[in-house]
């Protein structure tokens, strides 16, 4: 079957060729990406000074796809760096975004952040003979079977964590059930959100006792009150004074802004004066959606424009044109709606809000974080809301009964808190890992030994 998808790639390629090479020099983010992906523009220097070293001193490589896995992965980069100080530590992403947001975060605790390769079998090879990791450790998602071939023919463990499994995604890799068996065998250890993914990742082909149902990384963010200085430096950045209330839309999609500025229109004939920040997911998009609410007759503004506004403007929308901050945003808002479930895009973390006691809003369409979704929705700590007239009704409700408001803050915060520990059952599943390694050689390629 590899061989097969092999193929694939390279007649995808090789027809695709007159499509891609405009699609990659029109796009930024993969004009800026695809260099390092394919292997060919240079590591960082870190990585390639690192050299020959012993197997107690190989490092481990840690994958994050996207904005989303880099936020989960957060805590555990920071527990394995603790952990694990006698070891590089590498970061790598597959998008612009990515890398950004980890170049935000955790840039103190990563010895360095690249970019992860293609699955093209040269691509791989070239990074792993670089990096000669002890393991690799995937977060969530973003599983390859020439990457876990070559690795497994490296006799390299990888992890992954923080698993979950969409029925979506269950269905379309049971269709490929063989293929799907070899991928996902490959795996030394895999770590689940919930019993129910390890089920579904049991039927896929991984064996049970590779299996461990260890929590949602999710729940082990690290959370900073945000403290009266703080509060006041916003407000006064935006300029929302008393008794002015904030809804906050975060990490939005495009289709989802039309809904929010219709519900925004209804909501300000009960609350004239609610101020309204949106974070779209791609801050790229910011200035289009500002666009459309100035259209609409509000007074709109980017973020980054703010420093220079006259401090008497009084604005009646803020978009976020800022990578690394929506978190914070969370705690000035009376009320939270969670982008990416009112269009088809799978929800995005509502326990970003829960985590400053918010009560939270979001669409349907939460298969991202169906297990979340449901206990905040259990414990009467988020509301279902499904168009623009249930939206309207459900944010009026919240931003003029403070006591409802408070109670699903209090209880979103409890979802929170009570989940927590996932962290340190996952780095024990590494530290397991790494002990059941067998102490190899570096690798050396394998030749045949026939003569050509």
């Amino acid at each position: 079957m590899i061989v097969i998808y092999n193929i694939m790639i390279f007649l995808s390629i090789a027809l695709g060729l007159p499509l891609i090479i405009p699609m990659v020099l029109a796009s930024e983010k993969r004009r800026k990406t695809v260099l390092q992906r394919l292997g060919i523009r240079p590591l960082p220097e870190v990585v390639r000074k690192t050299g020959t070293r012993g197997p107690d001193k190989k490092p481990i490589w840690i994958h994050a796809l996207s904005v989303g896995e880099v936020i989960s992965a957060v805590p555990l980069v920071k527990a394995v760096r603790r952990a694990f100080r006698n070891r590089a530590l590498f970061l790598s992403v597959s998008t612009k975004t990515g890398h950004e947001i980890a170049n935000t975060l955790l840039k103190p605790h990563a010895d360095a952040l690249f970019f992860f390769p293609y699955d093209l079998r040269f691509s791989i090879r070239h990074l792993a003979d670089k990096i000669d990791p002890a393991m690799v450790v995937l977060v969530e998602t973003d599983i390859w079977p020439n990457f876990m071939q070559i690795m497994k023919a490296r006799d390299v463990p990888v992890v992954l964590v923080n698993a979950r499994l969409s029925k979506k995604s269950f269905s379309g890799y049971r269709r490929l059930s063989g293929f799907a068996k070899s991928v996902f065998s490959s795996f030394s250890k895999v770590c689940t959100q919930s019993p129910e993914d390890a089920t579904m990742f049991e039927h896929l082909g991984v064996p049970p006792e590779k299996i461990t149902t260890t929590g949602n990384l999710k729940f082990d963010q690290p959370v900073e009150p945000m403290t009266e200085d703080e509060t006041a430096s916003w407000k006064r950045l935006m300029n929302i004074r008393p008794p002015r209330k904030v809804f906050l839309a975060g990490s939005t999609h495009k289709g989802e802004e039309n809904i929010l500025l219709d519900a925004y229109l209804m909501i300000r004939k009960d609350l004239p004066d609610l101020f309204l920040i949106v974070a779209p997911r791609d801050p790229a998009r910011a200035l289009s959606v500002c666009r459309m609410f100035r259209s609409a007759g509000f007074s709109a503004a980017l973020m980054n424009e703010l420093d220079g506004a006259e401090p008497d403007v009084k604005f009646d929308v803020v978009i976020v044109d800022r990578l690394g901050v929506l978190r914070r945003l969370y705690a000035l808002a009376e009320a939270a709606f969670v982008g990416g479930s009112l269009v088809e895009r799978g929800g995005h973390n509502p326990l970003e809000p829960a985590a400053f006691s918010k009560p939270i809003l979001f669409g349907p369409n939460m298969s991202n974080f169906s297990q979340i979704s449901g206990m905040l929705l259990e414990s009467k700590a988020a509301v279902e809301v499904r168009d623009v007239n249930s939206l309207h009704r459900a944010a009026v409700m919240l931003l003029t009964d403070g006591n409802k408001a408070e109670n699903m803050g209090k209880n979103a915060f409890k979802i929170f808190h009570n989940n927590q520990g996932a962290v340190e059952k996952t780095l024990k599943v590494i530290h397991g890992c790494l002990q059941n390694r067998k102490p190899t050689l570096p690798y050396v390629k394998k030749y045949s030994g026939k003569s050509r």
